[in-house]
């Protein structure tokens, strides 16, 4: 899952919110030098990414990318995702997306001295351009698909994975119905065990 399905199945823990935000930049022994908790997000973190990984659902979603995205097809079904999150918000949450992602940008900003570099530059770009809440709309997405392209090391072609989203918007969004309530279930018991 990418960024806002990470953050929200973090619940209200703020070290979690803040370790799962973070795991991606943590590599090896450095995940020692955070406190428990935030040890305990980026252990949630990777413990969602696993389980989204070998969903068959998910493995459906991005059969459907595999040929013309490669190894990029897994971060595109991610993002499409997060876009059926947040235009499905109200299904999943009572808070409203904005305030949820305003809470969440506070949060991470508050620790932003422990973050690591790169999430500390991650978090100040997508705080300005609201990429949170931008994953609701084509033009958002789009932005952020593009802004990953830049990043890759190998040409992705993800600049153009919109389209893909649209032309097959009904298929993508009836997976991501199917898998989004596992993957909640799967994440709380996983928390109640890092309790």
């Amino acid at each position: 899952m990418n960024y806002l399905a990470h953050l929200y199945l973090s619940g209200d823990n703020e070290d979690l919110i803040v370790g799962n935000f973070i795991a991606d930049h943590v590599k090896g022994k450095k995940v020692q030098k955070f406190n428990a908790g935030v040890q305990n997000g980026i252990f949630l973190h990777r413990q969602i990414d696993t389980f989204t990984d070998s969903h068959p659902v998910f493995l459906q979603s991005k059969k459907r990318l595999t040929a013309k995205y490669r190894k990029y097809a897994g971060v595109i079904v991610d993002m499409f995702y997060d876009h059926f999150l947040s235009v499905n918000w109200e299904r999943y949450s009572q808070e409203s997306l904005l305030t949820f992602t305003d809470r969440m940008y506070e949060i991470i900003i508050k620790r932003y001295p422990i973050l690591p570099e790169k999430s500390q530059r991650f978090i100040a770009y997508m705080k300005r351009f609201n990429w949170l809440t931008g994953y609701a709309s084509f033009e958002g997405l789009d932005r952020a698909l593009n802004g990953m392209a830049i990043r890759t090391p190998f040409e992705s072609g993800m600049g153009g994975a919109v389209y893909d989203l649209q032309r097959n918007y009904v298929l993508f969004r009836n997976e991501f119905f199917n898998f989004f309530p596992d993957l909640i279930q799967f994440s709380d018991k996983t928390r109640i065990g890092l309790a």
